[in-house]
């Protein structure tokens, strides 16, 4: 980054720079500054960039030509994700190679290792550019820099830190086998997987909704009477409704199946798709930027399905949108899995109903996503492919990087072309859908479920793991058994 002809300009036009937004071919700015350890000035140099399928990111780069100092950081100037991300990265003794994974670690995110309860907080460590090796060993570094005054001051906890240091260098050293994790409220950190787009055995991927104490940490109100919006009126939640009736799944071919048939139970089946004209309206709070916002929710039953819950938030202040389909009724006892041969261009007009437990396989591509990696969401099977392919570049960044060898980008664009085909038909390929809850759901293009013969479904039994995962193992509804139970009339004699 050093170059004789750069021009050093005042902290304001940085600010300026970095706000209009500006990524590819974004001049380097470079401003003085004061050095923190010898008082001196030195130079920052400042580079507004876009990880390609990732972030944009501000690296900032100091340094001072009396002392000698440097020192880099990584900011993010795009927004702040929807929802957290945590990363499990399971490191086994001997594997050098995981030590070389790239890591983006943002100002928010904290660094675990269970086997060593060590934990590096977000104040700890600034926003970084890193490998998995160099977390730890600066992290070793930080650590063991103060030990000769604590030995003089505190013998037995410079001792203790010793020890601790010695089993921290040789995990750093992959001489035994540890947890990796990294878990950002704010959604932008990340760890590589060099096996993308397969799924990586070694590295587990969750989002989480962010807690009100997390939503604060980032910045946000999470008091409403903190928004500065008063002026509206908070009350009971309250309900209106509306005469439109509101589209759903399969309706237009509802409509055409009546026309065409006088059959009762084919008319009561396909009215069940028709949502009910009731739509109740509650206040809540954006998920975005925690101000007022409107939630619209209607329960509806599908067909050979079960009944479901379909929500949808609109923020006025910053724009914000979301629509969730959350399941009705009971946990299922059992997990189902739903196998789609897709042979036409029908099939890609399918709706789908892809819950938040729900993992997607497609076998031709070697293609396997665990639950959660895409969300909850109703779409169709054209539109499920475009999500999957829009999510793996957003997922796994890095993927055109300049230091990344020709052989991965050339497999990644391989990958790439081959998840287009499967929408232009070229050949008949496979959809499964795996759900653990059975909250999830294919249509069929026939009136009767068990005349398509392109869809099966799967029913097994959930392991212990499983439900483990899903808390469910721990479950006591005795209470609220109790309760109802006591709230049932009496039968009269």
């Amino acid at each position: 980054m050093d170059n004789g002809n750069d021009q050093q300009i005042d902290v304001g036009s940085v600010v300026e720079a970095v706000s209009a937004g500006h990524s590819f071919g974004a001049p380097l700015y470079v401003v003085e500054s004061m050095c923190m350890r010898c008082g001196e000035n030195g130079t920052t140099r400042f580079l507004l960039t876009l990880i390609p399928h990732f972030r944009k990111v501000l690296i900032s780069a100091f340094e001072c030509p009396h002392c000698g100092e440097r020192n880099n950081e990584v900011q993010f100037a795009g927004e702040i994700q929807p929802r957290g991300c945590s990363y499990h990265l399971e490191v086994s003794a001997g594997d050098v190679k995981t030590f070389d994974r790239q890591v983006v670690k943002s100002e928010s995110a904290t660094i675990k290792i269970p086997e060593l309860d060590f934990e590096i907080p977000p104040e700890a460590q600034s926003g970084s550019l890193s490998t998995v090796e160099g977390i730890l060993s600066r992290a070793a570094d930080e650590l063991s820099a103060l030990q000769e005054e604590r030995r003089k001051v505190d013998p037995k906890t410079a001792e203790a830190i010793d020890q601790f240091l010695s089993k921290l260098r040789a995990c750093a050293k992959a001489e035994t086998s540890f947890t990796f994790i990294l878990d950002d409220p704010a959604g932008n950190s990340f760890i590589e997987n060099p096996h993308a787009p397969s799924l990586d055995p070694s590295l587990t991927i969750k989002f989480y909704e962010r807690t009100p104490e997390q939503q604060a940490t980032l910045g946000y109100l999470t008091n409403p009477s903190q928004t500065g919006q008063s002026e509206r009126s908070l009350g009971t939640p309250s309900t209106q409704t509306t005469a439109l009736p509101h589209g759903t799944i399969g309706a237009t071919a509802g409509h055409r199946a009546i026309a065409q048939s006088n059959s009762t139970d084919i008319s009561d089946n396909l009215f069940r798709y028709s949502a009910p004209e009731e739509v109740m309206t509650f206040p809540s709070t954006c998920g975005a930027c925690t101000k007022l916002c409107e939630t619209r929710m209607f329960v509806t039953k599908i067909p050979y399905f079960q009944e479901v819950i379909v929500m949808a938030s609109t923020c006025d202040d910053c724009g914000y949108r979301n629509s969730e389909l959350k399941p009705g009724g009971a946990i299922p006892e059992k997990g189902k899995k739903i196998t789609l041969s897709v042979k036409n261009i029908t099939d890609l007009s399918r709706d789908v109903i892809k819950s938040d437990t729900a993992g997607v396989k497609i076998p031709e591509l070697d293609l396997e996503l665990a639950g959660g990696t895409l969300g909850g969401m109703v779409t169709t099977v054209e539109g499920l492919v475009t999500q999957i392919r829009e999510s793996l570049a957003r997922v796994h960044g890095f993927t055109f990087g300049d230091s990344l060898e020709q052989s991965k980008i050339n497999k990644w664009k391989e990958f790439g072309s081959r998840l287009t085909k499967l929408l232009s038909l070229e050949q008949e390929w496979t959809l499964i859908l795996d759900d653990e809850l059975a909250n999830s759901f294919i249509s069929p293009v026939t009136d009767d479920i068990k005349d398509d013969h392109q869809l099966t479904f799967e029913e097994y039994e959930r392991s212990w793991e499983q439900n483990e995962e899903l808390g469910l193992n721990d479950i006591d509804t005795s209470s609220a058994d109790a309760a109802y139970e006591s709230t049932e009339p009496t039968k009269s004699p």
